[in-house]
Formats: structure tokens, C-alpha cells, sequence
């Protein structure tokens, strides 16, 4: 049978993105929170417009600190420090709507029986995570490539090499398939937020040779008929909130896999861990790539679906797509022997009360080896089971 070819694309943004700003602002609120009170209840959103920050939700902590200033130092790092831009973390108003998290949801999440105490789910729903041999990362290529962009961009604007670099920009990535293989990148976009004074020419060659080049290049990847589409709108020097409003958990495409796999719909960041939205879709990570780490399967969809208060999960679904090596009823059985489905588990084994989730608000929730999620340690483990 042919192997017929096929392409994909995934898109990444900057962390100037009005979208994300939000969701850094978020997590850095609940880091504040777990910094100072591990036990606390965080649901927080942000939106981001014109000159203003508006901050609410549902927290539950003995932290002490200042939303306001907190805020203010989240903007001004990501780069937005002119009124000129739209945002400026001095100047910005910062709107605080924040009130405790229902009583009813705390009674169910905190279960207490009089004999020994369990954390339950904080809510119902489904997660989703995806490993693929594409990648070292195990990551899909597209949305890994995607992601190297933007992460090249935000290195050439924070050393000053561009100096009318602006925070705000987007990436997309196409990617050829033969098969399941990937074959080659067929389009490159990147559209990235400049000062007004800087050519369309100039910028366009700064950012082939300076981001393009030196990430995609090196994968071999690239050939003479790869299309590179830079700035297709040709201005771009309004950007950020000020050119399109900002929300938290609008970019949960981004934050997983571009696109490829499923999603369960609920966003992470602003959420502290007994959210299974968060960390639920993180252990369907670490289980589907330690699968494909282990040789199991060239690619693995893992399915978690929780109920509120209910301390296990309701359903456990593997998927390898017809790449297992091994029976995928065996894989399901090794799954449960091998990792605590728990949300006390999961937040245990992962280590899960960390300030450490200002760092996924950007850039990927996966793919990074600097977070618990992202650990091959259970190989062995299930090499031995299988």
C-alpha cells in the first residue's frame, strides 16, 4: 500500500501576545500563592485591553502579597514599558476582582471521612496527552518548530540585537508528511511586532538570518522549495492588548500540541493542581511519553476522565494509532500499575506545589525537560510490566 503524503501545521505565539500575557499573569498568581501556602485553592483569570489589566477568580489562600504590584512587574518583564505600546506596567490600570472558592467545591476536593483524608478531583472532565517519536522532545515536529521560533525571537529581543524588536508576534510551522514520517517543512510564517521606523526589507532579512536560519536549518529539514512568509500583513507595529484584547485559556492549542491529538477543552494556567484540567492533561503527558520512550508504540494518545470529588478516574483510554509493539490491552493494564492516577498522587509524584507555572504560561506546556511531566523515569517500569 502507498504511503500517501500529507501536511500538517501548528502555530505558536510570543509571550507578548495579548492571550498570554493573561495566562503568565494567571500563573503568576497562583506561584505567589503556592510560594507561601502550598494548600491554596487557585482558579484566577486575567484580561488584558488598552491601558488595562482586570484580574479575577477564585482564590483560597494564607499568602500575603500585592496583586497590583505582582501584575505590574509581569508586564513590565514581558517587555511592555511604553505607553506607547499599549501597555505599560507602570503607567496600566490593574482591576483586582478576586473572592474565595466556593465552599461546596473545598468540601468536595478536601474529602475527610474521620479515618484518613483524600484529595479528590476539583472538577469533572477529560485530558489528553500525546508523545510522538517525531522529535527528541517526543513531541510533534510541527508545533516543537513552531515553538524554537518564538523562543529564538524572545532571545534576539531580550539581548537588544534587533532593537525595534516588540513583544507581541506569532509563528506557524507547516510540516510534510510521507506516512507517518516527517518529510520536510513546506511553510514557514512568522509574524512578528516591530517599532514603526524599521522597513519591511530590513526586517525581513534581520529575522531570516538572526531567527529562521539558525532554528530550522539545523534539522535538515529545509530544502529550496520551503516558502518563508514573513510579516504577510507588512506593518505590524501595533500589537499586543492594544490591537487585540488578551484572556486566559484562549490559547490551549498552543499551550498542548498544535492541533494534533485531541484536546479535552479546559485550559491550565491560573489553575492549581487539584484542577485535574492541569494536572490531569500533565500525567496523560508523562504517561503517553514514558510509553513512547519505552519502545512501546512509535506514537500514544493517553485519555484521563475524572468526576468531581472522586479521587480516581473514571475511565483510562490508550490509543497508539497502530504503532504498538505490544498488545495496547497490556499497555492499558501497565498504566495503572505504573502510575497513581490519583490527583494526591499525581500532585505528589509530579511535585506539583511548586511555584513553577509561570514558566508553561509561555512557550508550551510540553516539550521542556525542566518539568516533572517531562521525565523518561518510568521506562524501566514499564518495560518490565510489558
Amino acid at each position: 500500500m502507498m504511503n500517501i503524503g500529507h501536511v500538517f501545521t501548528s502555530e505558536s505565539v510570543a509571550e507578548g501576545h495579548p492571550d498570554k500575557v493573561c495566562d503568565q499573569i494567571a500563573d503568576a498568581v497562583l506561584d505567589a500563592c503556592l510560594r507561601e501556602d502550598t494548600n491554596s485553592r487557585v482558579a484566577c483569570e486575567a484580561f488584558a485591553t488598552t491601558g488595562m489589566v482586570l484580574v479575577g477568580g477564585e482564590i483560597s489562600t494564607k499568602a500575603q502579597f500585592s496583586i497590583d504590584d505582582l501584575v505590574r512587574s509581569v508586564v513590565a518583564d514581558i517587555g511592555y514599558t511604553d505607553a506607547s505600546y499599549g501597555l505599560d506596567g507602570a503607567s496600566m490600570a490593574v482591576i483586582s476582582t478576586i473572592h474565595r472558592q466556593s465552599p461546596e467545591i473545598a468540601q468536595k476536593v478536601d474529602r475527610d471521612d474521620g479515618q484518613h483524608k483524600e484529595l479528590g478531583a476539583g472538577d469533572q472532565g477529560m485530558m489528553f496527552g500525546y508523545a510522538c517519536d517525531e522529535t527528541e522532545e517526543l513531541m510533534p515536529a510541527p508545533i516543537m518548530l513552531s515553538h524554537k521560533l518564538m523562543m529564538q525571537v524572545r532571545s534576539v529581543r531580550r539581548q537588544n540585537t534587533l532593537d525595534w524588536l516588540r513583544p507581541d508576534g506569532k509563528s506557524q510551522v507547516t510540516v510534510e508528511y510521507q506516512g507517518q514520517q516527517v518529510r520536510r517543512i513546506a511553510t514557514v510564517v512568522l509574524s512578528q511586532q516591530h517599532s514603526p521606523d524599521v522597513s519591511r526589507a530590513e526586517m525581513q532579512e534581520a529575522l531570516m538570518e538572526l531567527v529562521v536560519k539558525p532554528v530550522l536549518e539545523p534539522t535538515g529539514l529545509v530544502d529550496t522549495k520551503t516558502e518563508y512568509i514573513i510579516n504577510p500583513a507588512g506593518q505590524f507595529s501595533i500589537g499586543g492588548p492594544y490591537a487585540d484584547t488578551g484572556l486566559t485559556g484562549r490559547k490551549i492549542i498552543v499551550d498542548t500540541y498544535g492541533g494534533m491529538g485531541r484536546h479535552g477543552g479546559g485550559s491550565f494556567s491560573g489553575k492549581d493542581p487539584t484542577k485535574v484540567d492541569r494536572s490531569g492533561a500533565y500525567m496523560a503527558r508523562y504517561i503517553a511519553k514514558n510509553l513512547v520512550a519505552s519502545k512501546a508504540c512509535q506514537r500514544c494518545e493517553v485519555q484521563l476522565a475524572y468526576a468531581i470529588g472522586l479521587s480516581q478516574p473514571i475511565s483510562v483510554r490508550v490509543d497508539t494509532f497502530g504503532t504498538a509493539s505490544v498488545d495496547e490491552h497490556a499497555l492499558s493494564q501497565a498504566i495503572p500499575k505504573n502510575f497513581d492516577l490519583s490527583p494526591g498522587g499525581i500532585i505528589s509524584h509530579l511535585n506539583l506545589l511548586r511555584p513553577i507555572y509561570q514558566r508553561t504560561a509561555a512557550y508550551g506546556h510540553f516539550g521542556r525537560d525542566s518539568f516533572s511531566w517531562e521525565q523518561t523515569d518510568k521506562v524501566d517500569a514499564l518495560r518490565a510490566s510489558l
